[in-house]
């Protein structure tokens, strides 16, 4: 996937152009609003293609050039999306709306006691965050995160493996010492009682002493 290739730097120039572009971008927004941001992008690519179409229509003008488009590639590369890829991409996006909507649901509506809390410490965390940056750097240390973490992992496999299994033998541990120190201290029950004879048990035993 084209995705794929970008995160993975497969090629190098087209993911440093797409890079560099989206985090100019998105540090632009910071003083100017975002419409402002794509007419001075569209203005820029502009600048670059026109007079290369200019151009080639000079020498197409001049019989140097057998009227070769110098964008016909990206003209000819069909973006359409056929009927059935429209209504899979739409089943998509509908099954990930509802799901969302079911665990807002859950959480909001204490579905599940320690979900729920998990959800109040994370909002709670997210509240902290809001004042201390906003929306947009969040989303541009994303962008960089996304474009970094997994080539990183790509050539640091075996030690970040390794550093993972270290993180979890010391959480198991901690969570053993949390259960046994609990089952410590947690109070024993309370002695059962000592089953009462049966009544007629103690009927036939008057008998028998007659």
């Amino acid at each position: 996937m084209a995705i794929v290739d970008l995160v993975y730097w497969r090629n190098l120039r087209k993911t440093g152009v797409v890079f560099t572009g989206l985090v100019m971008g998105l540090a632009s927004l910071f003083q100017l609003s975002a419409i402002t941001v794509l007419s001075h992008i569209c203005l820029g690519i502009m600048c670059l293609t026109f007079p290369l179409r200019l151009y080639y229509k000079l020498l197409e003008l001049l019989r140097w050039n057998p009227g070769v488009h110098p964008f016909q590639s990206y003209l000819d590369h069909d973006s359409s999306l056929t009927d059935k890829e429209t209504v899979m991409l739409v089943e998509e996006v509908v099954l990930l709306i509802a799901f969302a909507v079911t665990q807002i649901k859950r959480l909001l509506f204490i579905d599940s006691l320690i979900d729920s809390i998990k959800f109040v410490v994370l909002l709670y965390l997210l509240t902290y965050i809001g004042v201390q940056i906003n929306g947009l750097t969040l989303v541009i240390t994303a962008v960089i995160a996304v474009f970094s973490f997994p080539l990183l992992y790509k050539k640091q496999q075996v030690r970040i493996r390794r550093l993972v299994r270290a993180i979890r033998a010391f959480v198991k541990k901690i969570r053993n010492m949390c259960l046994s120190l609990y089952e410590s201290v947690r109070p024993s029950g309370a002695p059962e009682p000592a089953p009462k004879p049966a009544i007629a048990a103690a009927s036939k035993q008057k008998a028998k002493s007659k």
